[in-house]
């Protein structure tokens, strides 16, 4: 458990249960997941999100974002700027020449949210954050809600609603990286086997900026429309930008309402996550540049330690106006969900 003051205006640590028994242990310091609780087909209580066991471990390694909303804007913006009703924007370039996640100092996963609503029955707690114009380079002064949910279906929901009082980008995602298996056994998720409901995906170049059109995934090793174990996948993206999956697939037959984005499946203990968004894409990344990691008592996290399954719009939306826009007009709300949903064969 994470230790934190008790006072909603410094990080602290909120637990909230659903009526299967399923926990969540969640941070306002990035409105952040850093426990989720489940159990196994033998019953074993497993907890399958990374994470650490301090504050301090989590400020020490903002870049790893373990289980952090990201915001204003997730992935990449190439160039580190983008151009709004005629006007330049300048962004923090922390990705190379490009912007990564929102930015580097006020950005979603590294501030510390306040405490909202929490559900009477213990099942949903609530974080607002009030974002004031140019932060990290944004227009707008904006208003954001995060509200996570242990339901009835054995899953955590994910709820965003954000505001703002002029035109401004917003891409929100979740960045928990998941391993089936439990934390507690510093596996990689090479033996782990992920389903995504996509028929196309985003091409990128070497730093990870699409290159324009999406593209079929017939014929590629980014075609996981059946169920594919990952470790001879990433074997066969060897030698790509990315050291395996960092892509942004497509969700298959997008209309807004929640849909099957992935599953992701331990063949060993049975366990099961299922991915339903709102979002139009799924950025799948299977943990290739995150080092070895001394994580939750002490337990080294190997590279591929955990797999990313980001629900978000596409990257680089921005300079792509062939995408689903990602501007958010003043009177309008932007809202998404997401749930992980568990089960057991």
């Amino acid at each position: 458990m994470i230790d934190a003051p008790e006072s909603s205006s410094h990080p602290q640590l909120i637990e909230i249960e659903g009526p299967t028994g399923t926990r969540a242990e969640l941070s306002n310091h990035g409105a952040r997941l850093t426990r989720l609780l489940v159990a196994d087909s033998q019953e074993r209580v497993l907890d399958v999100a990374l994470g650490f066991d301090t504050i301090a471990e989590y400020e020490a390694n903002l870049d790893l974002y373990f289980g952090a909303t990201i915001g204003r804007v997730a992935n990449r913006t190439a160039r580190a700027s983008f151009e709004l009703d005629g006007q330049t924007y300048e962004l923090a370039a922390n990705n190379g020449p490009n912007h990564l996640h929102g930015g580097i100092l006020r950005c979603f996963d590294r501030v510390t949210w306040d405490l909202g609503t929490r559900a009477p029955d213990g099942t949903s707690v609530e974080f607002t954050h009030a974002s004031p114009h140019l932060e990290e380079g944004y227009p707008g002064n904006l208003e954001a809600t995060v509200t996570y949910t242990v339901t009835e279906k054995n899953g955590l929901q994910i709820d965003y609603r954000v505001v703002s009082d002029q035109p401004t980008p917003v891409n929100l995602t979740h960045h928990t990286y998941w391993n089936l298996a439990g934390t507690e056994h510093g596996a990689t998720i090479d033996d782990h086997v992920l389903t995504v409901f996509a028929d196309h995906y985003i091409p990128v170049d070497p730093h990870l900026i699409p290159l324009g059109p999406i593209d079929t995934v017939s014929g590629t090793p980014l075609d996981f429309r059946e169920p594919m174990t990952m470790g001879p996948r990433i074997r066969a993206l060897a030698g790509e930008p990315t050291l395996g999956l960092d892509h942004n697939f497509v969700v298959s037959g997008w209309d807004s309402s929640l849909r099957h984005a992935a599953r992701l499946q331990h063949p060993s203990n049975g366990l099961r996550m299922d991915v339903y968004t709102t979002e139009p894409g799924l950025q799948v990344y299977s943990g290739g540049h995150m080092p070895s990691t001394a994580g939750k008592g002490g337990v080294v996290y190997p590279t591929r330690g955990g797999i990313g399954l980001e629900a978000q719009h596409f990257p680089d939306s921005l300079h792509h106006p062939e995408y689903p826009s990602v501007i958010l007009k003043p009177g309008d709300t932007y809202r998404q969900t997401t749930e992980y949903r568990f089960s057991t064969r």
